[in-house]
């Protein structure tokens, strides 16, 4: 097939709703991403929370989305993917214009009456609400809405523009930061997918369903729920990896208040922060190609354990430009191990139940941001504030995530899990 015919095919084989899905979902990500770059120092520096409480918030805010997920896709098949599409992003314009008024005088009131923890903890849970509609319709859209010759290409388009909007979004909040008050990153963020919201309305069509069987029922989805429950070493798995994410997300959770208050209180801690995802949009497929021979698990392992060790640049050369490396190094980790890490899982699920394993599979993500949050603000308050030695809150980081890889070792030597297909076939 020649390349002018090839661009023909994917010209037609996708249908209005896959690209107003797909743009919306840039626009989501930019926004989460924005509102995440500069949460941390939001709520230290202008809601003048101590680092521990900032980072604990911070924590709730990226953990509570990923234990959301795994029941969105039942209730965005329930109320179709427009309806879930666009109150999602009215969710999520209310939430971030909400966290981003929380000084303001006309919230004064509200903040005599409530405690502020309190009440910035409500504010921050309403975004998983939106998010965990959004994700699950966007890529049932893709499904329905694009040719079964070039469906494998439209995921890879929405990959793409997952990671765009990823590094978009730190890049936003920097722009708006430097230039204006950093609680106008949220307004911002909310007129984003305010704009998504009225996109939606008024471009997005319910994409058809064909041959597709009939939405899984309440009941079903408890018993599914149950079953993986009750599967204690698939449930090992998830907490023992759930280290992954708690290293990975001190990038967002302390690494900008450690910059800010033990580097350079001058840099531009959103603008670094762009870093991982633009390694990702750069190198994701030739680390996939690298690394195609490497069994899965062993993939899972090697870059959990790259992802730890990469924080020990910024311990022997605590300075901006190595920050930048830092952040370089532990997305060549995240690149190695995510996509494995799903396809590992897949094949782990029993016919039947791969939705019901893909979503759980988003928990450890959301498991490792609400420790990592705890975690990352007692190290930073102790180590930093109390000890005056803020490096050695990196060899605790470093040792998180070295302990997780010798514990997905020794599950992998021990335990031996088998793939359900396997599982299946030997019974």
């Amino acid at each position: 097939m020649s390349f002018s015919q090839r661009i023909d095919e994917i010209r037609s084989g996708f249908e209005r709703p896959f690209w107003v899905a797909n743009i919306s979902e840039l626009f989501e990500r930019l926004s989460y991403y924005a509102a995440f770059a500069s949460l941390a120092r939001y709520l230290n520096e202008t809601l003048n929370f101590p680092v521990e409480q900032a980072s604990s918030l911070t924590g709730l805010f990226g953990g509570l989305v990923w234990f959301l997920a795994a029941f969105g896709g039942t209730l965005a098949d329930r109320l179709g993917f427009r309806r879930s599409l666009s109150l999602a992003y009215f969710i999520l314009t209310c939430a971030y214009f909400l966290l981003g008024s929380l000084g303001s005088a006309w919230v004064a009131p509200l903040r005599a009456a409530v405690p502020l923890v309190v009440l910035v903890a409500f504010v921050l849970m309403l975004p998983a609400l939106g998010i965990a509609l959004v994700k699950p319709s966007v890529v049932g859209t893709i499904a329905r809405s694009s040719k079964e010759n070039v469906r494998s290409i439209g995921y890879s388009i929405y990959y793409t523009l997952v990671n765009i909007g990823g590094a978009a979004g730190p890049f936003v909040a920097s722009y708006v930061h430097s230039h204006m008050r950093v609680e106008r990153v949220f307004l911002v963020a909310a007129f984003s997918v305010f704009l998504m919201f009225i996109g939606v309305i008024l471009f997005f069509k319910e994409p058809r369903r064909s041959n597709e069987a009939q939405a899984t029922s309440l009941s079903e989805v408890a018993r599914n729920f149950g079953t993986v429950l009750s599967n204690p070493k698939f449930m090992l798995f998830l907490l023992i990896f759930s280290g992954y994410w708690v290293v990975y997300w001190q990038e967002f959770i302390i690494l900008p208040l450690y910059v800010h208050n033990y580097i350079d209180p001058k840099t531009d801690t959103e603008l670094m922060l762009i870093t991982g995802p633009l390694t990702v949009i750069c190198l994701q497929l030739i680390m996939s190609a690298v690394t195609r021979r490497i069994p899965a698990f062993r993939a899972v392992t090697l870059g959990t354990l790259i992802s730890a060790l990469a924080w020990i640049i910024l311990i022997v050369h605590p300075t901006v430009p190595m920050v930048i490396v830092t952040l370089f190094a532990v997305s060549i980790g995240e690149i190695i191990q995510s996509p494995r890490y799903y396809e590992y899982i897949s094949r782990l699920a029993p016919p039947g139940q791969q939705g019901t394993y893909m979503g759980f599979a988003f928990m450890p993500i959301g498991i490792g941001s609400l420790i990592g949050g705890w975690l990352g603000g007692r190290l930073i308050h102790h180590f930093g504030e109390v000890k005056h030695q803020p490096q050695l809150i990196w060899w605790v980081v470093v040792s998180v995530g070295v302990m997780t890889a010798l514990l997905l070792w020794i599950y992998d030597r021990i335990l031996k899990p088998t793939e359900a297909s396997a599982s299946a076939s030997a019974s």
